[in-house]
Protein backbone atom coordinates (compact mmCIF):
# COMPACT_ATOMS: atom_id res chain seq x y z
CA UNK A 1 0.00 0.00 0.00
CA UNK A 2 2.85 2.32 1.18
CA UNK A 3 4.83 1.65 -2.55
CA UNK A 4 1.19 2.10 -4.25
CA UNK A 5 0.63 6.14 -2.31
CA UNK A 6 5.13 6.36 -3.20
CA UNK A 7 4.73 5.83 -6.91
CA UNK A 8 0.71 7.68 -7.25
CA UNK A 9 2.37 11.22 -7.93
CA UNK A 10 5.17 9.72 -10.04
CA UNK A 11 2.50 8.08 -12.78
CA UNK A 12 -0.49 10.84 -12.10
CA UNK A 13 0.36 11.66 -16.16
CA UNK A 14 -1.09 8.54 -17.51
CA UNK A 15 -5.08 10.40 -17.37
CA UNK A 16 -3.42 13.35 -19.20
CA UNK A 17 -3.64 13.61 -23.18
CA UNK A 18 -0.94 15.50 -23.17
CA UNK A 19 1.46 14.21 -21.24
CA UNK A 20 0.77 11.12 -24.13
CA UNK A 21 1.40 13.09 -26.59
CA UNK A 22 5.37 14.46 -24.56
CA UNK A 23 5.84 10.44 -24.08
CA UNK A 24 5.19 9.67 -27.51
CA UNK A 25 7.18 12.63 -29.40
CA UNK A 26 10.11 11.56 -26.49
CA UNK A 27 10.05 7.83 -27.32
CA UNK A 28 10.50 8.69 -31.14
CA UNK A 29 12.76 11.35 -30.40
CA UNK A 30 15.21 9.00 -28.35
CA UNK A 31 14.98 6.42 -31.19
CA UNK A 32 15.82 8.92 -33.64
CA UNK A 33 18.72 10.23 -32.09
CA UNK A 34 19.21 6.24 -31.25
CA UNK A 35 20.70 5.82 -34.52
CA UNK A 36 23.86 7.86 -34.62
CA UNK A 37 24.96 5.57 -32.03
CA UNK A 38 23.80 1.95 -33.10
CA UNK A 39 25.39 2.69 -36.89
CA UNK A 40 28.76 3.16 -34.46
CA UNK A 41 28.00 0.15 -32.18
CA UNK A 42 27.17 -1.71 -35.26
CA UNK A 43 30.76 -0.86 -37.12
CA UNK A 44 32.55 -1.62 -33.58
CA UNK A 45 31.05 -4.64 -33.02
CA UNK A 46 31.91 -6.22 -36.19
CA UNK A 47 35.49 -5.65 -35.64
CA UNK A 48 35.44 -8.55 -33.12
CA UNK A 49 35.37 -11.98 -33.42
CA UNK A 50 31.70 -13.19 -34.77
CA UNK A 51 30.87 -15.59 -31.45
CA UNK A 52 31.50 -12.19 -29.53
CA UNK A 53 29.98 -9.63 -31.67
CA UNK A 54 26.39 -10.60 -30.59
CA UNK A 55 27.28 -10.78 -27.14
CA UNK A 56 28.93 -7.24 -27.05
CA UNK A 57 25.61 -5.79 -28.54
CA UNK A 58 23.54 -7.16 -25.60
CA UNK A 59 26.43 -6.05 -22.99
CA UNK A 60 27.19 -2.46 -24.53
CA UNK A 61 23.62 -2.01 -24.67
CA UNK A 62 22.52 -3.32 -21.51
CA UNK A 63 25.52 -1.04 -19.83
CA UNK A 64 23.92 1.87 -22.11
CA UNK A 65 20.63 1.24 -20.51
CA UNK A 66 21.96 1.07 -17.08
CA UNK A 67 23.99 4.55 -17.03
CA UNK A 68 21.36 6.43 -18.94
CA UNK A 69 18.85 5.79 -16.22
CA UNK A 70 21.23 6.71 -13.32
CA UNK A 71 22.42 9.99 -15.46
CA UNK A 72 18.70 10.32 -15.32
CA UNK A 73 18.80 9.67 -11.55
CA UNK A 74 20.79 13.04 -11.51
CA UNK A 75 19.21 15.43 -13.65
CA UNK A 76 19.43 18.06 -11.66
CA UNK A 77 22.65 17.95 -12.01
CA UNK A 78 22.93 17.19 -16.09
CA UNK A 79 20.46 20.24 -16.16
CA UNK A 80 23.72 22.52 -14.71
CA UNK A 81 25.68 21.27 -17.33
CA UNK A 82 24.77 23.80 -19.54
CA UNK A 83 25.68 26.63 -17.63
CA UNK A 84 28.65 28.37 -19.05
CA UNK A 85 32.11 27.79 -17.19
CA UNK A 86 34.46 29.85 -19.54
CA UNK A 87 34.55 32.17 -22.36
CA UNK A 88 36.16 31.80 -25.75
CA UNK A 89 36.15 32.91 -28.66
CA UNK A 90 33.02 34.51 -27.87
CA UNK A 91 31.16 31.92 -27.05
CA UNK A 92 30.28 30.80 -23.06
CA UNK A 93 31.71 26.81 -23.34
CA UNK A 94 29.39 24.67 -21.35
CA UNK A 95 30.36 20.93 -19.99
CA UNK A 96 27.78 19.56 -22.42
CA UNK A 97 29.27 21.86 -24.96
CA UNK A 98 32.95 20.21 -24.34
CA UNK A 99 31.85 17.07 -23.94
CA UNK A 100 29.84 17.29 -27.40
CA UNK A 101 33.10 18.43 -28.75
CA UNK A 102 35.59 15.35 -27.10
CA UNK A 103 32.81 12.97 -27.79
CA UNK A 104 32.42 14.62 -31.33
CA UNK A 105 36.41 14.56 -32.08
CA UNK A 106 36.53 10.62 -30.74
CA UNK A 107 33.81 9.91 -33.37
CA UNK A 108 36.31 11.99 -36.33
CA UNK A 109 39.35 10.08 -34.83
CA UNK A 110 37.17 6.92 -35.40
CA UNK A 111 35.78 6.84 -38.21
CA UNK A 112 38.46 8.49 -39.87
CA UNK A 113 40.71 5.44 -38.98
CA UNK A 114 38.41 2.71 -39.64
CA UNK A 115 37.77 4.79 -43.55
CA UNK A 116 41.54 4.53 -43.74
CA UNK A 117 41.70 0.84 -42.84
CA UNK A 118 38.62 -0.12 -45.34
CA UNK A 119 41.04 2.33 -47.96
CA UNK A 120 44.09 0.53 -47.73
CA UNK A 121 44.00 -2.94 -45.63
CA UNK A 122 47.81 -3.54 -46.07
CA UNK A 123 49.00 -0.37 -44.83
CA UNK A 124 50.58 -1.47 -41.63
CA UNK A 125 50.05 -4.79 -41.54
CA UNK A 126 52.23 -5.72 -38.78
CA UNK A 127 49.52 -3.77 -36.64
CA UNK A 128 46.61 -5.01 -37.87
CA UNK A 129 45.99 -7.64 -35.77
CA UNK A 130 46.04 -5.30 -32.76
CA UNK A 131 43.67 -3.04 -34.31
CA UNK A 132 41.22 -5.44 -36.05
CA UNK A 133 40.95 -7.73 -33.69
CA UNK A 134 39.49 -5.67 -30.55
CA UNK A 135 38.96 -6.53 -27.66
CA UNK A 136 35.31 -7.84 -26.04
CA UNK A 137 36.05 -4.78 -23.19
CA UNK A 138 37.36 -2.22 -25.38
CA UNK A 139 34.25 -2.23 -27.54
CA UNK A 140 31.91 -2.27 -24.80
CA UNK A 141 34.30 0.38 -23.07
CA UNK A 142 34.02 2.71 -26.31
CA UNK A 143 30.78 2.30 -26.52
CA UNK A 144 29.64 3.52 -23.22
CA UNK A 145 32.12 6.59 -23.89
CA UNK A 146 30.09 7.25 -26.78
CA UNK A 147 26.88 6.74 -25.11
CA UNK A 148 27.95 9.03 -22.48
CA UNK A 149 28.11 11.85 -25.17
CA UNK A 150 24.41 11.02 -26.47
CA UNK A 151 23.11 10.09 -23.36
CA UNK A 152 23.61 13.85 -22.33
CA UNK A 153 22.45 15.44 -24.87
CA UNK A 154 19.23 13.54 -25.57
CA UNK A 155 18.01 13.50 -21.41
CA UNK A 156 19.18 17.69 -21.86
CA UNK A 157 16.76 17.78 -25.09
CA UNK A 158 13.84 15.67 -22.88
CA UNK A 159 13.93 18.09 -20.14
CA UNK A 160 13.05 21.02 -22.36
CA UNK A 161 10.33 18.73 -23.63
CA UNK A 162 8.36 17.67 -20.29
CA UNK A 163 8.95 17.72 -16.59
CA UNK A 164 7.45 14.49 -15.68
CA UNK A 165 10.59 11.79 -15.18
CA UNK A 166 8.52 8.80 -14.99
CA UNK A 167 8.22 10.02 -18.56
CA UNK A 168 11.72 10.20 -19.57
CA UNK A 169 12.49 6.82 -17.94
CA UNK A 170 9.73 5.31 -20.46
CA UNK A 171 10.94 7.02 -23.11
CA UNK A 172 14.56 5.40 -22.65
CA UNK A 173 13.81 2.38 -22.08
CA UNK A 174 11.54 2.34 -25.08
CA UNK A 175 14.61 3.36 -27.10
CA UNK A 176 17.20 1.38 -25.72
CA UNK A 177 14.73 -1.34 -26.27
CA UNK A 178 14.42 -0.87 -29.85
CA UNK A 179 18.16 -0.47 -30.37
CA UNK A 180 18.68 -3.81 -28.70
CA UNK A 181 16.15 -5.65 -31.21
CA UNK A 182 17.75 -3.54 -34.35
CA UNK A 183 21.19 -4.06 -33.46
CA UNK A 184 22.17 -7.25 -34.86
CA UNK A 185 20.22 -6.77 -38.00
CA UNK A 186 21.70 -3.47 -38.83
CA UNK A 187 25.43 -4.96 -37.80
CA UNK A 188 24.61 -7.69 -40.08
CA UNK A 189 23.15 -6.09 -42.88
CA UNK A 190 26.13 -3.68 -42.63
CA UNK A 191 28.81 -6.72 -42.64
CA UNK A 192 27.30 -8.30 -45.43
CA UNK A 193 27.44 -4.97 -47.79
CA UNK A 194 31.11 -3.49 -48.18
CA UNK A 195 30.31 -0.27 -49.49
CA UNK A 196 27.62 0.11 -46.71
CA UNK A 197 30.31 -0.04 -44.54
CA UNK A 198 31.39 3.06 -46.29
CA UNK A 199 28.58 4.96 -45.88
CA UNK A 200 28.38 4.26 -42.24
CA UNK A 201 31.85 5.59 -41.64
CA UNK A 202 30.47 8.58 -43.80
CA UNK A 203 27.38 8.89 -41.60
CA UNK A 204 29.90 8.78 -38.58
CA UNK A 205 32.04 11.53 -39.98
CA UNK A 206 29.55 13.81 -40.28
CA UNK A 207 27.99 13.08 -37.08
CA UNK A 208 31.34 13.55 -35.33
CA UNK A 209 31.36 17.14 -37.14
CA UNK A 210 27.99 18.44 -36.19
CA UNK A 211 28.61 17.33 -32.39
CA UNK A 212 31.83 19.76 -32.74
CA UNK A 213 30.14 22.62 -33.93
CA UNK A 214 27.02 22.05 -31.40
CA UNK A 215 29.99 22.43 -28.96
CA UNK A 216 31.12 25.31 -30.48
CA UNK A 217 27.63 27.20 -30.13
CA UNK A 218 26.40 25.91 -34.24
CA UNK A 219 23.92 24.23 -33.82
CA UNK A 220 22.67 22.49 -37.16
CA UNK A 221 19.08 21.09 -37.32
CA UNK A 222 18.83 17.36 -36.83
CA UNK A 223 16.58 17.56 -39.12
CA UNK A 224 19.24 18.41 -42.09
CA UNK A 225 21.49 15.63 -40.57
CA UNK A 226 19.14 12.63 -40.89
CA UNK A 227 17.43 14.12 -44.22
CA UNK A 228 21.22 13.88 -45.53
CA UNK A 229 21.31 10.65 -43.96
CA UNK A 230 18.65 8.97 -45.39
CA UNK A 231 19.35 10.59 -48.92
CA UNK A 232 22.52 9.12 -49.04
CA UNK A 233 21.07 5.47 -47.91
CA UNK A 234 18.51 5.44 -50.62
CA UNK A 235 20.81 6.42 -53.74
CA UNK A 236 23.19 3.12 -52.15
CA UNK A 237 19.84 1.20 -52.08
CA UNK A 238 19.68 1.97 -55.45
CA UNK A 239 22.95 1.23 -56.50
CA UNK A 240 22.61 -1.79 -54.66
CA UNK A 241 19.15 -3.10 -56.35
CA UNK A 242 21.35 -2.02 -59.86
CA UNK A 243 23.86 -4.47 -59.11
CA UNK A 244 21.97 -7.10 -58.07
CA UNK A 245 20.34 -6.80 -61.09
CA UNK A 246 23.03 -6.83 -63.33
CA UNK A 247 24.67 -9.88 -61.58
CA UNK A 248 20.97 -11.50 -62.41
CA UNK A 249 21.69 -10.87 -65.82
CA UNK A 250 25.04 -11.65 -66.24
CA UNK A 251 23.97 -15.08 -64.52
CA UNK A 252 20.78 -15.51 -66.41
CA UNK A 253 23.16 -14.93 -69.85
CA UNK A 254 25.54 -17.59 -69.04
Amino acid sequence: MQLVEFLAPHFAFVSDPTAWIALLTLVVLEVVLGIDNLIFISILTNKLPEAQRARARRLGISAALVMRLVLLATISIIVQLTTPVFTALGHGFSWRDLILIAGGLFLVWKATKEIHHTVDPQDHQDTMVGTLQLSLAGAIFQILLLDLVFSIDSIITAVGMTDEIAIMYIAVIVAVSVMMLAATPLANFIAKNPTIVMLALGFLLMIGMTLIADGMGYHVPKGYIYVAMGFSALVEGLNMLARRRKEQRAGDGH
